[in-house]
């Protein structure tokens, strides 16, 4: 049986499980090429095949018709949606994700269920397929939970295993097999999700009085908040210099121009920690 006809063969096992399947290459990348130019955002809805991920299904008709378009395919992947989530465990290039892993759940007291699917990586990982909560959606993350850990959640995939990447095959847990994935440890979910949005303080008006110093204020702050984009930084480090400037004249309290600039900051997405160290630098060179 030829690599192709065994990734065929695996992954009609796996639609029969219920899981959506598509080929993939040698190089575990989709094995159909787009029918777009590059940049477009279509996600399958013109109803040609070549859309990544989004060509998976389960239906076994499907499956037979991609692995037809794509003759060099040697593997599928297995895409993460509905409540599938998959934890890529690497451990090459001397990260040990393992290692990490095992860090983190001491660390926030979870542990991984033993009889979940399993599938053992080429490079010495693994993939571990859990489930989570209906209704919950969890990012694709590359190494935020630690060195060697990545996340594939919605619009992600797994590569399923008796696939061939370049460097062997990927198998299931030798004496396991396949089990149904278990559920997410609720502190390994909460550290997959996204932190909260940033409550900003509401925005304070400087009084439009006839002192000059808090008109200048007031100007220096609208700078900050109406500029483009890839200026935003920039445009604090100058606001800030020129509020600096008032503070040292004695005209504007240093309080208040930190306060303000950092308030504006926020407004137009910089970071509190970024945002703080531009206006200090702005500081520096004032008083250099």
């Amino acid at each position: 049986m030829s690599n192709h006809e065994k990734a065929l063969d695996n992954a009609l096992r796996a639609a029969a499980l219920d899981y959506d399947v598509a080929p993939t290459t040698i190089n575990k990348t989709p094995a159909i090429p787009s029918p777009h130019a590059k940049g477009h955002n279509c996600k399958g809805q013109c109803g040609q095949p070549g859309h990544g991920v989004y060509d998976a299904t389960s239906n076994a008709a499907d499956v037979r018709r991609l692995f037809e378009l794509a003759p060099k395919a040697v593997g599928y992947l297995v895409a993460c949606r509905g409540r599938l989530v998959g934890l890529d465990i690497d451990r090459k290039d001397g990260v040990d994700g393992f290692a990490t892993l095992a860090q983190l759940g001491r660390e926030h007291g979870f542990e991984i269920p033993q009889m979940t699917t399993t599938v053992f990586t080429p490079s010495g990982g693994a993939h571990v397929w859990l489930t989570v909560p209906d209704g919950v959606t969890v990012p694709n993350s590359v190494g935020r939970l630690g060195p060697g850990l990545d996340v594939r959640g919605t619009g992600g995939y797994v590569v399923g295993p008796g696939s061939t990447g370049r460097n062997g095959e990927y198998t299931f847990h030798p004496r396991r097999g396949y089990t149904p994935p278990q559920p997410v440890p609720e502190a390994l979910l909460k550290l997959m999700l996204p932190p909260p949005p940033v409550v900003r303080p509401q925005h304070r008006v400087i009084p439009t009085s006839a002192d000059a110093a808090g008109r200048a204020l007031g100007g220096l702050v609208r700078v900050v908040l109406t500029a483009p984009p890839k200026t935003r930084n920039s445009r604090l480090y100058w606001a800030a210099c020129k509020a600096w400037a008032h503070v040292a004249d004695g005209h504007l309290a240093a309080g208040d121009v930190e306060a303000e600039l950092i308030d504006a900051a926020l407004q137009v997405g910089l970071g509190e920690g970024e945002a703080k160290r531009t206006i200090a630098s702005a500081q520096k060179g004032v008083h250099a």
